[in-house]
């Protein structure tokens, strides 16, 4: 019988918790407790998509430099550019734990646009091969970078969207009390810097109006 009290005790404590929980988490949803994890999730998001958007340039690189190599072989050092290029941007990678983090981010930011500028020249170069341009492997893989170029130039819109977003619940009310006391291990998180037709690869013309 004395074993009992205890529990029973115990019991109630439970339920009461229980219920002031109840209750209390719709105050900490319309107070804005969740607004910082939300944003912050939407951001990491939206980087992920960032990610997706330049790997699936970099998966179309290989076979556009083969292609090229076959009706222009002597451009080897513009073709060595861009698979150098390549490689470096796809071993510089941003998790969403490293957002944070500007050097890490630059970093990214950097080998992305430095790849972007080779393309650019191979592109340039294809101007001086009627033959390559004609190609319909070749005509495909540049629909297909164009077609990725436009892809990453919304991903990064959406990111910097998102980030923006994400940065001023840690900076404005009621929000920021939240940072302040409850998600203080929350950082700022970088943006892109360079400017977006600075990263597009330009679009070539094959020699056809667009009148």
């Amino acid at each position: 019988m004395q074993a009992a009290a205890p529990t029973r005790f115990f019991a109630v404590r439970d339920l009461r918790a229980f219920l002031l929980l109840v209750l209390f988490l719709p105050l900490l949803a319309s107070c804005g407790y969740n607004t910082i994890p939300t944003a912050e999730e939407k951001a990491k998001a939206a980087w992920s998509e960032v990610l997706n958007q330049y790997q699936r340039r970099a998966d179309l690189i290989p076979n556009l430099v083969e292609t090229v190599k076959g009706y222009a072989s002597h451009e080897r050092d513009t073709l060595q550019a861009v698979v150098e290029a390549r490689a470096k941007a796809t071993q510089v990678t941003v998790s969403p734990q490293t957002l944070s983090d500007p050097n890490a981010f630059k970093a990214f930011q950097d080998s992305q646009a430095g790849l972007t500028n080779s393309l650019s020249r191979l592109l340039a170069v294809v101007e001086n091969y009627p033959d390559l341009k004609a190609n319909q492997n070749f005509l495909a893989l540049q629909a297909q970078l164009e077609g990725t170029e436009n892809r990453i130039a919304v991903a990064r819109r959406d990111y910097i969207e998102a980030v923006r977003e994400y940065n001023l619940t840690l900076r404005t009310f009621p929000s920021v009390l939240w940072a302040t006391l409850w998600f203080t291990n929350n950082e700022p998180y970088q943006t892109f810097t360079i400017p977006d037709d600075k990263m597009q690869v330009p679009t070539v013309n094959f020699g056809t109006s667009k009148g």
